[in-house]
């Protein structure tokens, strides 16, 4: 994203942290979805995005544009926020269109933490994740691109129904679209990963072949916290084809010790002999 794109976004997050600081956790998660829908919106209308976006058109032009637009749809905060981003100034349009997305989010998660339920809804997204990857049927229709998002969501939600928080639910089905046009399951990673930033912490995805215990995953945080220097979240797997050893991924870094990768190399080697 472009430097103007990412100081537009700080601006329309300032707007969305005035409006927190006195707004309960129904508003926030109403504000959310609301900015959801206007993300959606703009996906849907190429030619709008592109004016909402035009640096050539001032900035009250185009503030002016999108309150019409929006009266009567949204909220006074999502319309706030909006006019807030329209103002800013974009690389290009998708750019804004991400920008909007990336604040639904955060509302979402403003909401969860009201409720003090962030852990839970990583916690939630992350076994969801894992329970669609084990689900060849269901990771299929959830991954397929070409199909509706819409009639997606709306099986995620049917499917969570009950089972999670409702904040959980809501962001399960925004990924259903696509968030900053990842795939499902990259989508819902990322958002894994925001929650755990919501509570000022990293994400470690472990692959082991054979469950941890609580307190060798306790002294695995604890070590990937010292190096990170900031609280660090181990999310489990379970892969008996790893055979041994342990993979952890934080962000771009990757440690592969498992008994797999060795095999492979030492197939390698004896092949380049």
């Amino acid at each position: 994203m472009s430097t103007t794109g990412r100081e537009s976004i700080e601006a329309g997050r300032a707007t969305l942290e005035a409006f927190a600081a006195g707004a309960g956790a129904e508003q926030l998660t109403e504000c959310g979805e609301q900015l959801l829908e206007v993300t959606r919106f703009l996906v849907d209308q190429p030619r709008l995005r592109r004016a909402l976006s035009d640096p050539a058109r001032e900035a009250d032009d185009r503030e002016g544009l999108a309150r019409r637009l929006l009266a009567d749809q949204v909220g006074e905060a999502a319309a706030d926020i909006a006019a807030t981003l329209v103002r800013g100034r974009w690389g290009t349009p998708a750019e804004l269109v991400d920008g909007c997305e990336q604040l639904a989010v955060a509302s979402l998660l403003s909401a969860g933490s009201k409720q003090g339920a962030l852990a839970d809804i990583e916690d939630q997204l992350f076994r969801f994740g894992r329970l669609v990857d084990g689900d060849a049927e269901l990771s299929s229709v959830l991954d397929a691109t070409g199909s509706d998002p819409r009639g997606r969501a709306v099986l995620v939600e049917r499917l969570l129904d009950g089972k999670a928080e409702p904040v959980m639910i809501e962001l399960a089905a925004a990924a259903c679209y696509g968030i900053g046009g990842r795939s499902f399951h990259a989508s819902l990673d990322h958002l894994v990963e925001a929650a755990a930033a919501a509570r000022d912490e990293a994400v470690a995805y472990v692959t082991v072949a054979v469950p941890l215990d609580e307190p060798g995953e306790r002294k695995l945080a604890a070590k990937l916290s010292l190096i990170y220097d900031r609280p660090v979240g181990v999310k489990a797997t379970v892969d008996p084809e790893i055979v041994g050893g342990i993979r952890v991924q934080v962000g771009s870094d990757l440690w592969d010790g498992t008994v797999s990768r060795r095999l492979d190399e030492a197939r390698q080697a004896l092949a380049g002999r």
